[in-house]
């Protein structure tokens, strides 16, 4: 797949942005949990105050993959970026699209001045897990994941 284009996100490639969402959340056993509607999507990323950005991988015309992220600050290391989401669409999976997006997304974080990326991965993804090794992560196991919902 080396035609894969990977670029800054648009608009109008929100709606098969949000599918690949979709597609994550049915993989990780919690599609019932996607409820963003794509107006605020689009809206919260490309509004008058965007909390995200993203990259996408574009194959043939077509969203195959993204990489979804967002500033986060940290008291003791300064601004980090948030990687949220990693996605590629399973029949797209291991031709190197998961590698090119993540590699895109550090480069942002370097040349942002960022001191660092920080993301989840489900511990029972070993894909995701092997995937991330090759990276030399550090897996932090002293933490626990906490949230809060607000019926907004």
């Amino acid at each position: 797949m080396d035609e894969v284009i990977i670029r800054k996100a648009v608009p109008e490639d929100c709606h098969s942005m949000l599918e690949l969402i979709k597609e994550l959340a049915e993989y990780e056993k919690a599609s019932g949990e996607v409820i963003l509607p794509l107006d605020q999507f689009i809206e919260d990323g490309f509004g008058a105050s965007p909390v995200w950005g993203a990259f996408v991988a574009e194959y043939n015309s077509e969203i195959i993959g993204i990489s979804l992220f967002y500033d986060r600050y940290s008291t003791w290391k300064g601004r980090r970026l948030y990687l949220e989401d990693l996605v590629v669409t399973e029949r797209c999976r291991g031709k190197q699209v998961g590698r090119k997006l993540f590699e895109a997304t550090m480069e942002y974080g370097k040349s942002g001045r960022y001191s660092g990326m920080v993301f989840q991965v489900l511990n029972w993804n070993e894909p995701a897990i092997n995937f991330y090794k090759k990276y030399s992560p550090k897996f932090d196991d002293e933490w626990f994941n906490v949230s809060i919902e607000f019926n907004v």
